[in-house]
C-alpha cells in the first residue's frame, strides 16, 4: 500500500475548506433566557447562528429545563428538530405529547404549535433550524 504524498498545490484548496469549519464549546458559550415569563422558564446556548459565528443555513443550541421547567406554547415559521440530550420531558405537538429524553429526535412541522414540560430531573436537548441566524425565528406565542 503506498504512503499518501502531500501536494503544494493543493494547499489553497485546503485551506480553503478548513477555513468552513466552525466549533462551538458549550463552556464558553453563556445561558441566555429565563428571565421572559413570554418563553416559561427555559434557558438556551446558542451554539451556530450566523450574526454570532461564521456558518449559514443552520442554527444549533442547546435548551435547558430545570425540573419542570417549561417552554411555554408557541408556534415559528420554520420546521426544527429536537434531539434530547439528558433528563427528560414532554413536548405537546399540536396537541399530541411526546417524550423527549436522550437519544430521542423529535420533528416539529413549520407553523405547528408546541411547548416543553420538563420532567422531575430537567430536561437538556439540542435544537435545530433551518435558518441562517436564531434571530430569523419569530417565536409567536399561544394564548394562555
Amino acid at each position: 500500500m503506498q504512503e499518501p504524498t502531500f501536494d503544494p498545490a493543493s494547499a489553497p484548496q485546503l485551506a480553503a475548506l478548513l477555513s468552513l469549519a466552525s466549533l462551538a464549546n458549550t463552556a464558553e458559550i453563556p445561558l441566555e433566557g429565563g428571565e421572559d415569563p413570554a418563553f416559561g422558564s427555559v434557558r438556551w446556548r446558542t451554539l451556530f447562528s450566523a450574526e454570532r459565528t461564521p456558518t449559514k443555513g443552520m442554527v444549533l443550541g442547546i435548551a435547558e429545563f430545570g425540573p419542570m421547567g417549561t417552554l411555554l406554547p408557541h408556534r415559528h415559521g420554520p420546521a426544527e428538530i429536537y434531539f434530547g440530550l439528558t433528563g427528560s420531558g414532554v413536548v405537546t405537538i399540536d396537541g399530541i405529547p411526546h417524550m423527549i429524553g436522550p437519544e430521542t429526535a423529535l420533528y416539529i412541522p413549520e407553523d405547528a404549535e408546541h411547548g416543553t414540560v420538563a420532567g422531575s430531573d430537567g430536561l437538556r436537548f439540542l435544537y435545530i433550524f433551518p435558518r441562517d441566524s436564531f434571530s430569523e425565528v419569530e417565536y409567536r406565542f399561544s394564548d394562555a
